[in-house]
């Protein structure tokens, strides 16, 4: 025992313990490793992290508003309902005081979120308003807040407005959860169904989700077919074909759009080719474009090579002599095909499926030049509330549902076929 020396006791040249030592020397390795990732990660985290996090703070948040009419929002929270039709003369006193001496810009944008849980709220606002600034003016504040808002315009004696209101007295709220599923709040704040002519939202979701899938398995069947012919051609051959592949990507994707509006439309290429070769008449031209039929048309046209790509980089490293050895030990070579060839392009077909379907769950481009009214996906609504009715609540719940959806896409498809047999060769 007393000639065995501890490793605590060993020192390095400069006599510093070499456990020490190594330990800071560990230590510097892992700093310098992280300050190496560190851009990336800023990089991620700025442009990828950041965004996802307030699109999901925008889909509930409903602060703005309670910052603007929170009096108002305080009294309206102990309003009776079941004893009295209309809130009491306190809620028409705190919501005349903050119209009378609010901010107008911070009312004005507050007079937006009103209209989106019910239409007529923006006028009704800005009528009254006009009638306060004359009371104020006058130095003539109404002994009966109630009478007199309602004197000024009678909408405040419609129940509906202010049942609409009881949807936006919490600071969160996922009224635009419900409202991207086609459901609103009643009266007493239970979850109902839209009015029938307002149900847009499920439809455009099935729809979105049945032509992902359909570009998906259209992408596979026309992708298959030409990556196993770019696999097995000579080089010089393969690599002439694959630029007919990739030329795709040379060209604005707005022009590849514009050129099958041109080739569908019913005085198009298709159709008169179609018409020349007699298999149509000059009156049955086909409505190919401004429907789901065009969208499909254009969509697997676009995606097909982030198909044909992934197949390809499987393909061209299976062994040509699996399929040989299968028919030597006496397989015929469609068996030999589907029971030794197809199962080592699985990894390629996972890669290629998932990539297409991501692309066009969220396609916008495409469906909304060529979908028409019909073809219209989840994108066109998501920007039509980001654009046009800045309505970033119901727009940021349609994109969190859309990200909702693909995480669950993403784990059946780990617990089905597994994460790890995705491969690009």
């Amino acid at each position: 025992m007393e000639d065995c020396i501890s490793t605590s006791a060993l020192l390095t040249t400069d006599g510093v313990p070499l456990k020490q030592s190594l330990k800071k020397a560990e230590r510097k390795n892992k700093l310098r490793a992280f300050l190496l990732v560190f851009p990336l990660l800023l990089f991620i985290i700025v442009t990828f992290v950041m965004p996802i996090g307030d699109m999901l703070f925008r889909s509930v948040d409903d602060s703005q508003i309670n910052g603007v009419f929170s009096n108002t929002f305080n009294e309206y929270k102990k309003w009776d309902k079941e004893k009295d039709v209309l809130p009491p003369d306190e809620v028409y006193k705190a919501l005349f005081e903050e119209l009378a001496y609010g901010e107008k810009i911070q009312i004005g944008r507050a007079l937006t979120r009103m209209n989106y849980s019910k239409s007529g709220w923006k006028s009704l606002i800005k009528t009254t308003s006009r009638e306060i600034k004359k009371a104020v003016k006058k130095d003539e504040l109404p002994k009966n807040y109630k009478e007199f808002l309602i004197s000024a315009n009678d909408k405040w004696a419609d129940p509906t407005f202010w049942y609409a209101m009881g949807q936006m007295v919490n600071n969160t709220t996922p009224i635009y959860y419900w409202n991207a599923l086609d459901r609103t709040y009643d009266q007493d704040q239970n979850v109902v169904m839209q009015d029938e002519k307002r149900r847009i939202y499920i439809k455009t979701w099935i729809k979105t989700l049945k032509i992902s899938v359909y570009v998906t398995i259209f992408c596979l069947i026309l992708g298959f077919p030409v990556a196993h012919l770019l696999a097995n051609l000579p080089l010089r051959y393969s690599n002439l074909l694959m630029i007919f592949v990739l030329l795709p990507f040379w060209t604005s994707l707005l022009v590849r759009t514009t050129a099958w509006i041109v080739m569908l439309q019913q005085n198009g290429v298709i159709n008169g080719i179609l018409v020349w070769l007699g298999i149509l008449s000059d009156d049955g031209r086909l409505q190919l474009v401004y429907n789901e039929t065009g969208t499909l048309i254009a969509m697997t046209q676009i995606l097909l090579p982030f198909m044909i790509l992934p197949l390809y980089s499987v393909m061209r490293v299976i062994p040509k002599s699996h399929m040989r050895a299968a028919q030597n030990l006496g397989a015929k070579p469609a068996t030999a095909f589907w029971r030794v060839y197809l199962p080592q392009t699985i990894p390629g077909m996972s890669a290629g499926g998932l990539l297409v379907f991501v692309l066009a769950i969220g396609y916008f481009i495409t469906p909304e030049l060529v979908g028409g009214k019909d073809g219209k996906l989840i994108g066109h609504w998501i920007a039509y509330h980001l654009k046009t009715t800045l309505n970033w609540g119901l727009c940021a719940a349609l994109g969190a549902i859309l990200l909702g959806v693909m995480l669950i896409f993403y784990w059946l498809y780990n617990k089905i076929v597994g994460i790890d047999n995705i491969k690009l060769g």
